[in-house]
């Protein structure tokens, strides 16, 4: 199995303030994609919509403010049956962000565009709480050429 792995820290903004962002409707829609909905609660599942697709996430674990888990229950071939982890660990004034999306099957070329696309959504969420505003999809930073 093959994991996408990033590191961002935030500054000046404690691990409690970074979870909202992670485990609410609302504030996944401030970084990831405008088109967010579903139930955030451990057990109920995320619907992300992005052009042309999405994906549909079971919630595992929000039972702290320093793990969020999720588990792809529908989606592209590639992601249904991974998981999707973030650890929050305060460092001085910083929280690190540690994330995870783990339990790739191959390294594909998708896995690729992926892990540089999760890098521009971890700038995203950076930027949301660090200034209040983050670049969610389709404001995002688009990295695929036209098919």
């Amino acid at each position: 199995m093959f994991d996408i792995v990033h590191r961002v820290a935030v500054e000046n903004t404690p691990p409690e303030a970074v979870f909202p962002a992670l485990t609410t409707i609302d504030g996944l829609a401030g970084w990831w994609t405008t088109d967010t909905r579903g139930d955030a609660a451990e057990g109920g599942v995320i619907e992300f919509r992005f052009p042309p697709g999405g994906f549909d996430m079971k919630v595992l674990e929000t039972s702290s403010a320093e793990r969020v888990r999720w588990q792809v229950v529908a989606g592209p071939d590639e992601w249904v049956g991974t998981t999707v982890e973030w650890s929050l660990r305060l460092d001085g004034d910083w929280t690190v962000v540690l994330f995870k999306h783990a339990g790739w099957s191959e390294q594909v070329e998708f896995m690729h565009h992926c892990s540089t696309k999760w890098a521009t959504y971890l700038m995203s969420l950076k930027a949301l709480l660090e200034t209040g505003t983050g670049s969610p999809s389709p404001r995002d930073v688009h990295i695929a050429h036209p098919d």
